[in-house]
């Protein structure tokens, strides 16, 4: 694909007990070209890959044949491979003396159970090396032309899931607190939720007219841009028909990206 010089012992040696290893690949935001040179050198020497459903998959056509191929998608309430189960994957993969990948959309640290498969790796003492990804929540605003920080308008920035919704009983967020803030909030997984966020944000002082930035499909040939208001997003999801995977912006730099 890029013409690499790939060194075949730079990933592949299997220590004399016998026992392979894993890497944790970050794939980027979804385009396949997106992934990072050593991401795509330890793809290519792989003997098995276990692949999310956000991961650069076209990459996956580029394997030998022979290379096993494993889907362990998290759809949003759709097919569903639970943590427990991936985490034995890799363990009896790399015990069988496979050199396996784990590869995953975006960075595997930021929202992505990444560190999760470490330690279960490390107790069950295999050998596991991290190659981080571009991530999504910078990444994807950045291809859309937004910045999440700008000189002189912007100095900080807040990714956050919304997974669930405010005052739910898991939320671990400080929704007044972000409300206050000044800065830009990136918003993962909070389609479904977006409009109880907002009317959080709004509540704790927040201004309704605060732009925001809806980005479905970032990165892919698909990829949509709405751009709307804090206290317009509601009707907005509705009417644009807005589904997941898709990151939300909100704040000034989506004002001076406009």
């Amino acid at each position: 694909m890029l013409g690499l010089k790939l060194d075949p012992d730079q990933f592949s040696r299997v220590p004399a007990d016998g026992v392979g290893s894993v890497t944790l690949v970050g794939g980027g935001p979804g385009d396949p070209e997106l992934i990072t040179v050593a991401g795509l050198k330890a793809l290519l020497a792989a003997d098995v890959v276990l692949a999310d459903h956000l991961a650069p998959v076209a990459l996956l056509t580029e394997l030998d044949p022979d290379v096993e191929v494993i889907d362990v998608a998290k759809h949003p309430r759709g097919e569903f491979t639970a943590q427990e189960v991936i985490n034995a994957l890799l363990i009896e993969k790399a015990r069988a003396g496979k050199n396996v990948v784990r590869l995953k959309g975006g960075d595997g640290f930021v929202f992505g159970r990444g560190f999760e498969e470490v330690l279960a790796l490390r107790e069950a003492d295999i050998a596991v090396r991290v190659i981080p990804g571009l991530t999504s929540p910078i990444a994807v605003p950045a291809l859309a032309g937004i910045p999440v920080t700008n000189r002189g308008d912007v100095h900080e920035f807040t990714v956050v899931s919304g997974h669930v919704p405010p005052g739910h009983a898991a939320s671990l967020i400080d929704w007044d607190a972000l409300a206050r803030m000044r800065g830009t909030l990136v918003l993962l997984m909070a389609v479904e939720h977006a409009p109880a966020i907002a009317e959080s944000l709004i509540s704790g002082g927040r201004d309704a007219g605060t732009p925001v930035a809806i980005i479905m499909n970032g990165s892919q040939p698909d990829e949509r841009l709405v751009r709307t208001s804090l206290g317009e997003i509601s009707d907005v999801i509705e009417r644009e028909n807005i589904r997941p995977p898709a990151i939300i912006v909100v704040g000034e730099v989506v004002r001076i990206s406009a």
